[in-house]
């Protein structure tokens, strides 16, 4: 069954022009969230491509970014994820000593 993002209230992004968020009841307590694409595609018989952005516990209201589209991996900060995915990028000491 697909939600309203305004079901997380944490969930703070602006959702990506020609993209849009439609979130699933998961688990008992968890929803997946997916970034979905407006565009159309012949291969897809014209539904939205959707990818998984990540997952939300309700009970423990937080957010995890996915291992794929059926396993919740790590717990991330919602602060440290873009409009585009939950997953985490991982800089090298270089990148990350210019932000």
């Amino acid at each position: 069954m697909l939600l309203s993002i305004k079901l997380i209230p944490s969930f703070k992004h602006k959702c990506p022009e020609e993209m849009f968020y439609e979130v699933e009841e998961f688990k008992k307590d968890i929803f997946r969230i997916w970034i979905c694409y407006k565009r159309k595609f012949d291969y897809n018989n014209g539904k939205p491509v959707k990818c998984v952005w990540g997952f939300y516990s309700l009970k423990k209201c937080k957010y995890f970014a996915p291992v794929n589209s059926i396993t919740v991996g790590k717990e991330v900060s919602f602060g440290n994820t873009t409009p585009y995915s939950s997953m985490q990028i991982k800089k090298s000491p270089l990148e990350a000593a210019f932000g």
